[in-house]
Formats: C-alpha cells, sequence, structure tokens
C-alpha cells in the first residue's frame, strides 16, 4: 500500500524545510534507514532517513521547495502502485514551481527557473538615447560609468567599455572598473532567516549591556604550548587551542559566579544548576552554538575533545538538536581572525554570552612601575539587566581573569 513520506521535524525551532537535494529518483528502491534526501532547515542542513522500504512513485516537493511540516514530499509503495487514491498533499511554499503529479512510470520532475535579470539603473544619468538602448541591452549599470561625450555624457563608446571592464569614474585608474560582485539578490535560507529573528528579538526585548576587561594572555600561551609539545611527545592527536582554555575558564568562573548562568522566563528567573556551555560556530550561511552538556562535571581534556567534534560536525551539517539546544551560556571567539575586541549579541533565553579577541602584544606597565612587553586579550560579557547587575557581571569577568591568569588549575 502506497505511503507518504513527509516533512519531519528535524529541530525544535522548525515550522517549514527545504528540500534542498534528493539522493533517489522516482523508481529507486529505499529501505528503512537509507538517506533519501537533505533537508535545510533553521538551524543546518541535516540527513533526511527512510522509515519505510517500497519504491519512490512520486516526488511531491522537487530540490528547492520549502515544505510545512507533515507536508508530503514523496509517495512510496510497490511498483507499478497507483498513487492517486493519496489526497491531495499539504500545500508547498516553493522557491520552484510546484512538481507535477507523476506516476511510477515517469521519470523524476524536472522544473525549470526562469533566469532572473537585475534592473539597469538608469537614474538621472546623462546618457545619449543609443548609449541607454545599448546598456539596457547588455545589462550595463550605468551609475558609475565615466562619460566622454559633450558636457560629461555617456555615449556608446562609454557603455561599451564599462561591459569590458573599462574606466569607471575617478578612481578606475587607481583601483580598476570592474564591479566588485554580480548584481543579483539572493533568497533568504532557513538558518539566515531563524539568525534573523532571534536576534532581533533579543535585541529589541533583552536589555543588553556590557562589561569588559583586560587578561594578561602570557601566562596561557605559556602553559598551552608546554602542554600541547607534552601531547605531541605523548603520542596524542589533540592540540589544545585558546579557545579551550577560555571554555573551560568560563565555566569555572561560573562556578564562582553561578547567578550568571541563569534565563529570563518572563515571570520568573530560572537558576540552572548545570552549566550546558554552548560555543559559537561560523558557517557559511551564517552561525550556530553546539551545546557541550554538563560541561561543570567534565575535565579539560573532555571539553577540549567535544569542542573539536561538536564543531566538525556543526561545520559539516550534521548536528542532532539535542547537540545545539539547551545552552545555558555562550562563547564567542573571533580572536582566530584578528579582532581585538568586540560585543555579542545574547543568545535568548540565556542572560549572558562572553565575547573573546585576539592576543594582542603591546607595551604593558608592570609591578614595579616599568613599561615592558605583554601579552593582552580582551574579554567582553554582554548581560540582561533584568537578570544580571553590573556587579555581578563584573564578579564575573575578574573570576573569569583570575582563572586565566593562572590557567594551571584548568588541568587539575
Amino acid at each position: 500500500m502506497a505511503k507518504e513520506i513527509t516533512m519531519p521535524a528535524l529541530s525544535p525551532s522548525m515550522t517549514e524545510g527545504v528540500l534542498a537535494k534528493w539522493h533517489k529518483k522516482v523508481g529507486d528502491t529505499i529501505k528503512p534507514g537509507e538517506v533519501i534526501a537533505e533537508v535545510e532547515t533553521d538551524k543546518a542542513t541535516m540527513d533526511l532517513e527512510a522509515y519505510d522500504k517500497g519504491t519512490i512513485l512520486q516526488i511531491s516537493a522537487p530540490e528547492g521547495s520549502k515544505v510545512a511540516i507533515n507536508g508530503r514530499i514523496a509517495i512510496v509503495g510497490e511498483p507499478g502502485e497507483k498513487v492517486d487514491s493519496l489526497s491531495a498533499p499539504a500545500p508547498v511554499a516553493s522557491a520552484t514551481p510546484a512538481a507535477k503529479t507523476v506516476t511510477s512510470s515517469a521519470p523524476a520532475p524536472t522544473v525549470a527557473v526562469a533566469p532572473v535579470v537585475a534592473p539597469v539603473n538608469m537614474g538621472r544619468v546623462k546618457i545619449s538615447p543609443l548609449a541607454k538602448k545599448v546598456a539596457a541591452e547588455k545589462g550595463v549599470d550605468v551609475s558609475g560609468v565615466a562619460g566622454s561625450g559633450p558636457g560629461g555624457r555617456i555615449v556608446r563608446r562609454d557603455v561599451e567599455s564599462a561591459q569590458g571592464g573599462g574606466s569607471v569614474r575617478s578612481s578606475a585608474g587607481i583601483f580598476g572598473g570592474k564591479p566588485i560582485a554580480q548584481d543579483g539578490v539572493r533568497p533568504v535560507s532557513q538558518m539566515r532567516a531563524a539568525i534573523a529573528r532571534r536576534l532581533v528579538e533579543s535585541k529589541t526585548t533583552a536589555p543588553h549591556f556590557y562589561v569588559e576587561r583586560e587578561v594578561d594572555a602570557a601566562p596561557l600561551a605559556k602553559l598551552r604550548a608546554s602542554a600541547n609539545a607534552a601531547l605531541e611527545m605523548a603520542g596524542e592527536k589533540l592540540k589544545l587551542s585558546v579557545n579551550d582554555f577560555v571554555l573551560k575558564a568560563s565555566v569555572e568562573a561560573l562556578r564562582r559566579v553561578p547567578a550568571v548562568n541563569s534565563s529570563w522566563e518572563g515571570a520568573s528567573i530560572r537558576q540552572h544548576g548545570a552549566v550546558h556551555l554552548a560555543f559559537a560556530v561560523a558557517l557559511p550561511d551564517g552561525l550556530i552554538t553546539p551545546v557541550i552538556r554538563n560541561a561543570h562535571a567534565k575535565d579539560f581534556r573532555t571539553i577540549a575533545r567535544e569542542a573539536k567534534d561538536l564543531g566538525a560536525k556543526a561545520k559539516a551539517g550534521k548536528l542532532q538538536p539535542e547537540e545545539y539546544t539547551g545552552g545555558t551560556f555562550t562563547v564567542s571567539n573571533l580572536g582566530m581572525i584578528g579582532v581585538e575586541r568586540f560585543s555579542a549579541i545574547l543568545n535568548p533565553p540565556q542572560a549572558a554570552i562572553l565575547a573573546v579577541g585576539a592576543t594582542v602584544k603591546k607595551p604593558v606597565v608592570a609591578a614595579n612601575g616599568a613599561i615592558v612587553p605583554g601579552e593582552r586579550m580582551s574579554l567582553t560579557v554582554s548581560a540582561d539587566h533584568r537578570v544580571v547587575d553590573g556587579l555581578m557581571a563584573g564578579e564575573f569577568l575578574k573570576a573569569l581573569v583570575e582563572v586565566l591568569e593562572s590557567p594551571g588549575v584548568l588541568l587539575m
């Protein structure tokens, strides 16, 4: 008997998914547990596994389609079985034309998409009628083209020169006249839409404030170098990063100032007894925050290994919902790309997030008043003032600095 394959809820906040890629076509046989397609959710692109065995009789949602939760994406059954008796599929909010109904004898649906041409900007530019016509035909944006005709008017040769990468205004001779990218628009992905929605909500509903300190990073750099040398000599494949130390130090600072490990719940404030430590991982179309569960009960090496494993899964789009939800505190680090300091937006409903900058070599004043070479790293806490006050955020940073400036305690 023919059965529907429907869009599953692959993340807690998912309301629809995009059929990113089909691994099967009409007429292929499938079995339970076999990956048949890839679905883009609001968090990641995830594999869609079959729950039933049989032959794919119909693909109801072509690649690129947006399908609501429980909406039909395909029909599976016995070879040659008719599918007309099944009810119509749930509405598909498709980025491409909807798929036509097909039977087992029909090929997989093919979708043709008309190219989108960006409008040519003519504005109030002085341009000859012929040049205007040529620009429209060739898709040239004349707003940045330097005119060589009378009174600076753009003529045909200027348009043709611009199309071939010719001069553009006054700086063209120095930097070249080619555009930095092709004009156009791209649809908002599920992940980008979710990020936009959550961050607008966070920034407009949570009263952010920021507390910053610098930490002496020299002891941390020295310990990291010696620890990695020891691991290499022991044949260990693990290589410790600065972020590994920051993650473990954050856990210890939360142990000393546990009130920061809280969430705003409207009529109440939830104090978390466990530290579920989230950390930001950049992806091509946004970011995701994998979560190290019960980080307060794990030693330094375990946290470092889990961070690397979760980071790799995040970049491969293989995180499961339980691996990126339920965090109680987040660390965001941009130091690896040279950003010296920044302020992060809260990851709701968490009450605080830590932003970590790059280690910078600079002159510092020693205890005896002498100016000596030093290494400093910026730490900025963004906090929800409904839960955390300035003194509390300052106490957390003080504890974090103390741990990072005596990093040997992290290895105990």
